[in-house]
């Protein structure tokens, strides 16, 4: 018990404010036609257009178009963060996440929209490797390889760092060859590799 007389003083929580709706229409603007068309090619004053807003509001929103390109990173990053979270959290095994990873990239091939992987694009438009974009997608991959890494782990894969790094490598891959090449041989080649990697993992558990 207080002691009597004392007054106690009980904070309530703040939620987070939500962003305006022309910083979502920018950020929903830039993130179309930056993955579209690269990002040094798009100009800020036609995502302003696109947006439908002001010059002005658009850097009170976001001060330059280095740091909406930094939110377009970022928001990629969640997008792929919460899809495989809820992935892992519905799927009955973890070969059963990573299989439903493989079915979602070659879901991506075959999209008529699709531009090969918006990281990847993005680090080719960005040669210094400390830029905060860059920086942005290395903490990205650093998350997907671990996430990768802890579901072979899981599975009892012998050398769960190397597969993942294996992994991402055939992602990435299939992510290229589909946008430059053939889709069809990108997602048949990756199915078939993927397959490789993870009957590794069943093999050394007796699967």
């Amino acid at each position: 018990m207080w002691p009597r007389g004392d007054a106690v003083a009980v904070e309530t929580p703040i939620p987070p404010r939500r962003p305006s709706a022309a910083k979502v229409r920018l950020l929903e603007v830039a993130d179309r036609l930056f993955y579209a068309e690269g990002i040094h090619t798009v100009g800020i004053d036609r995502i302003i257009s696109e947006a439908g807003v002001t010059k002005a509001t658009f850097y009170k929103q976001y001060g330059s178009k280095d740091r909406l390109i930094l939110e377009y990173i970022r928001g990629r990053d969640r997008q792929v963060r919460d899809s495989l979270t809820e992935t892992a959290a519905t799927s009955p095994s973890a070969e059963a996440t990573l299989r439903t990873l493989v079915d979602a990239i070659v879901a991506d091939l075959s999209r008529r929209d699709f531009r090969g992987c918006p990281f990847l694009n993005a680090a080719a438009e960005f040669a210094d490797e400390n830029h905060p974009v860059r920086r942005a997608i290395g903490e990205h991959r650093d998350w997907f390889t671990e996430f990768l890494e802890s579901h072979l782990q899981r599975m009892g894969h012998p050398t769960p760092g190397a597969a993942a790094d294996e992994l991402y490598l055939l992602r990435d891959g299939a992510m290229g060859g589909g946008y430059a090449g053939d889709p069809i041989a990108a997602h048949t080649a990756l199915h078939r590799a993927a397959d490789r990697v993870l009957a590794e993992a069943k093999t050394k558990s007796g699967a």
